[in-house]
């Protein structure tokens, strides 16, 4: 049984449309345009649509895909920009899943702040 994953956020290039879920108003407006200029700029070079969600763990996953029918859309090139991105940008995936944890979890914040 797949478990849902709850969007973030997401770019759709056929629709040329940017979608960001307001149950993270919280998160800072610099993270925010952030990963809009990821979702935005990912769908501009491969084509398709491109998410940033969160698993039922609080784990960030990016996701792309396209209609059957493009032909412009090219997996091999997403899937390496999805790696790049992955690797650039751990800092902040990192700190989405502490939010994630943390504020829609619930769970208890002191494990993230280590020993005091």
């Amino acid at each position: 049984m797949e478990s849902e994953k709850l969007v973030l956020c997401a770019a759709n290039a056929y629709e040329q449309k940017y979608y960001f879920n307001e149950r993270f108003a919280g998160i800072p407006e610099s993270i925010k345009e952030e990963l809009r200029i990821l979702c935005v700029l990912f769908t501009r070079e491969v084509g398709g649509v491109f998410a940033i969600a969160f698993e039922d763990d609080g784990s960030v996953v990016l996701e792309t895909n396209a209609d059957d029918d493009d032909i412009t859309y090219d997996e091999v090139s997403s899937g390496l920009l999805v790696g790049e991105i992955r690797r650039r940008r751990q800092e902040l995936f990192e700190s989405l899943q502490i939010y994630y944890r943390v504020f829609i979890l619930k769970e208890d914040m002191s494990e993230y702040l280590g020993e005091v």
